[in-house]
């Protein structure tokens, strides 16, 4: 069996090419991946047995794919615990248990993260830019790996007077007027980036002053995370379409980002890369999606709404696998995320839980 070593370099040079679509490369890694993690995960092999899966599989489409919320009760990874470099959590109160993603190296993550960030917000800009990040810092937040994206991004890309906007749990609000004014101004691109809420507390804050700019026509912005908060809710159109009048920025240079902790790989909208074609989510090469009809099981025809599936070929030291609870569906040359599932959460994850505890 090949080693993992070996499956990381593998994957670490298709992340290092071009972009470009490879089915029997895609085919081959993932069952080398798919293998070491059925040996050496004992509750993802029994999850696998208890479908009739074993490694003798030919195709990644028969891949199990696990629920994220079973990362809440199992440490899904397949190196020992002394081993582990980082620990990355999923937000949650501090009622509720959180998902871990558990890490022995970080070059697998860091590589994808650089090479989608870079497509879906930089792709016409050479050097650096003014990062600008409506989020908590790393040393606030360590185990965040939306802070942890930013912090990477922010020290490849940013320029001097990048900076984070968000300290203990507050909007530093003379910090954003500052950025805001100094994006008006300059001559080389801006990024504003952050939570969706954060970007509903900054405009409701420039709403509550009377105040709106005019960002340079090289500015772009980035939201990501869902639109649920603790006692209201906003929607994406209504989002962007106040950024937009605040901010002074066409709707067109605005992106969503859909990620998740328990992947090493993220998701951009395409309109900046593809200017004047229809939004989509871009899917790197080394990742698949999958849009299955959440009773049957049966993968979606293209338009069709069902569970969102990925499968992930960062995630070699994990489950490259990964049932979501978001609802979607397939558009040419990409995917589009249309909310959360009402009942995958509940329903898949206590029947992979059940079958996980059988390897205890």
């Amino acid at each position: 069996m090949i080693s993992r070593k070996e499956i990381d370099r593998e994957v670490l040079q298709w992340m290092s090419e071009p972009w470009e679509e490879d089915s029997e490369r895609f085919n081959d890694l993932a069952l080398k991946i798919f293998r070491h993690q059925i040996t050496h995960c004992a509750p993802y092999k029994s999850f696998c047995q208890s479908r009739g899966i074993s490694s003798e599989i030919d195709t990644w489409r028969d891949i199990p794919a696990v629920p994220t919320t079973a990362f809440k009760e199992f440490s899904l990874r397949t190196f020992p615990e002394n081993y582990i470099c980082k620990t990355f959590r999923t937000s949650g109160t501090t009622q509720s248990t959180k998902g871990e993603l558990h890490l022995d190296t970080l070059q697998l993550y860091e590589r994808s993260l650089r090479s989608s960030f870079e497509r879906g917000l930089l792709p016409d800009v050479e050097g650096s830019a003014s990062i600008f990040l409506l989020a908590p810092s790393t040393e606030e937040v360590p185990d965040s790996s939306l802070s942890h994206m930013f912090s990477v991004m922010l020290r490849e890309r940013g320029l001097a007077n990048s900076r984070w906007l968000i300290k203990e749990g507050e909007l530093m609000r003379d910090s954003c007027l500052e950025a805001l004014n100094e994006a008006q101004n300059c001559s080389h691109p801006v990024l504003f980036a952050g939570a969706a809420f954060a970007w509903v507390h900054l405009l409701e804050f420039l709403k509550s002053c009377s105040m709106n700019f005019k960002l340079s026509e090289k500015a772009r912005c980035m939201e990501t995370g869902g639109f649920k908060g603790k006692v209201r809710e906003v929607n994406r159109r209504t989002l962007y379409a106040e950024i937009s009048s605040l901010l002074g920025i066409s709707t067109n240079m605005i992106v969503n980002q859909y990620g998740m902790t328990e992947l090493g790989s993220q998701f951009y909208d395409s309109n900046i890369f593809l200017p004047g074609h229809p939004r989509k989510k871009m899917i790197p090469p080394w990742v698949r999606v999958l849009i299955n009809d959440p009773i049957t099981g049966i993968e979606c025809r293209l338009s069709e709404v069902g569970i969102i599936n990925i499968f992930d070929l960062a995630n070699t030291g994990n489950i490259l696998a990964i049932q979501t609870s978001d609802v979607g569906k397939r558009t040419e040359g990409g995917f589009e995320v249309i909310g959360r599932s009402e009942f995958s959460d509940s329903r898949g994850c206590s029947i992979a839980i059940d079958e996980m505890l059988e390897s205890q």
